[in-house]
């Protein structure tokens, strides 16, 4: 997913099923549905994509890791704290 300012990006209408309950409580909170649904699938779609990048880079994190336990980083002599 590629950030792209909203206003760029046209919306297509949707349907979509919400409890009664839940839509009655956020239409009296005056909540923009549209804006809240979005802003939620956005931030799935992040996490989404995160969890992908680390199952697609896990090898070589977990060799980085093990070359960082045996040898260090290159600031260890460098750091003060």
């Amino acid at each position: 997913m590629t950030s792209t300012p909203r206003r760029s990006v046209p919306k297509m209408a949707a349907n979509v099923s919400i409890r009664r309950d839940v839509l009655k409580s956020a239409k009296d909170a005056k909540l923009n549905l549209s804006a809240t649904l979005e802003q939620a699938l956005v931030e799935k779609l992040k996490e989404r994509e995160r969890e992908q990048w680390r199952a697609d880079n896990r090898e070589a994190i977990k060799t980085y890791n093990g070359f960082v336990e045996q040898h260090g980083v290159f600031s260890d002599g460098l750091r003060s704290f």
